[in-house]
């Protein structure tokens, strides 16, 4: 039986012919420090060659009323897709994503973007761990059980800022899930 997955989302595609205007790196860092996550999804697959796939992401999802700053966000970095995403089901009013999971457009746009420009909030130290999984998973070293087993202990330990800071009562930073819901 296939899983139906909760919340629908279509990539976005806009109308507009002139590209949107560039923002101040600070202001992204700004933005991602209170809306952003950095997250490492390890979901089964029928296709990986070690049937578990490792897939680090960086995301920001906001009101869909609120996508023009997310395509100035994508026009800056110059990566990554916007999606809509429909929660009618919830009685939610509609989002939009703007997600980065190409590995590649990770470590040649996001990670380099976020060294040169820090995060000041309790999202740097995720950063940091992201990274480094980033880095790993782009040397392929997730396909060995060493390498797994290390991705693992990081993504925990992204687990533990989290818990830390919602104890702490900072803003809201998004637990590590799969796109798809399996958690393992």
């Amino acid at each position: 039986m296939q899983e139906v997955s909760r919340v629908h989302s279509i990539p976005v595609k806009t109308g507009r012919r002139d590209e949107p205007s560039k923002l101040d790196p600070n202001y992204i860092v700004g933005f991602v420090d209170g809306e952003g996550c950095f997250c490492v999804s390890i979901s089964k697959s029928k296709t990986a060659k070690r049937r578990i796939e490792v897939r680090p992401e960086f995301e920001i999802e906001l009101r869909a009323d609120d996508l023009p700053i997310l395509e100035r966000i994508q026009h800056t970095l110059g990566c990554g897709r916007i999606y809509h995403l429909n929660y009618e089901r919830y009685g939610w009013s509609p989002h939009v994503k703007y997600k980065v999971s190409s590995n590649k457009e990770l470590k040649d746009k996001i990670v380099p973007f976020f060294e040169e420009h820090p995060l000041q909030a309790v999202k740097a130290k995720n950063f940091k761990i992201f990274a480094k999984v980033v880095i790993m998973v782009s040397k392929k070293q997730h396909l060995d059980y060493g390498g797994f087993e290390k991705i693992l202990k990081l993504r925990d330990k992204m687990r533990q800022t989290n818990k830390k800071a919602k104890k702490l009562g900072t803003a809201r930073i998004r637990e590590n899930r799969s796109s798809s819901g399996v958690r393992i």
